[in-house]
């Protein structure tokens, strides 16, 4: 399809430049002047309307397609980031979304970084749990775990 896209944009292209260069005209060169000039807006207008059929339309549908995705992206749903990261959505909040990426280790991030759904939830959960309290719990929980493990460890080494 790109092949055919780009040798027909090619061919327009030429066809405008053979268009718009001053040949040879005939006796009456002087006085056909506004065909000349509606003969040489003509490719330029065709080359547009190819590439907005080939280019620019299905890119506006890939977008629409894609914001319709994010405004779906609901718990459960196992997804891919921008940066390839896979993981499984714990809760959603307006712009953010909270991503279980491995046991006990959640990720925040932004809608817009959401590249694709791989696998939509089968089950409807309750968005009433509060996004940010759940997250500051567990972001405390390791807090307070690292620093257990800390005194053990400086403990251990005061022992020795």
């Amino acid at each position: 399809m790109r092949k055919l896209a780009t040798l027909g944009t090619s061919a327009l292209i030429l066809l405008s430049l053979s268009a718009c260069m001053p040949g040879q005209q005939g006796a009456g060169g002087a006085e056909g002047g506004g065909g000349d000039m509606l003969m040489s807006i003509l490719p330029l207008i065709l080359i547009f309307v190819v590439f907005y059929f080939l280019l620019i339309r299905p890119q506006q549908k890939k977008q629409k397609a894609h914001r319709e995705m994010l405004k779906n992206v609901g718990r459960g749903d196992e997804i891919v980031t921008s940066g390839g990261v896979v993981g499984k959505v714990v809760r959603t909040r307006d712009e953010q979304i909270l991503l279980e990426i491995a046991p006990d280790i959640r990720v925040k991030l932004m809608r817009t970084g959401v590249a694709e759904v791989v696998r939509r939830s089968e089950v409807d959960f309750d968005e009433d749990d509060d996004f940010e309290d759940d997250l500051e719990d567990h972001i405390e929980e390791d807090i307070d775990n690292e620093d257990n493990k800390d005194n053990e460890d400086q403990e251990s080494k005061s022992e020795k």
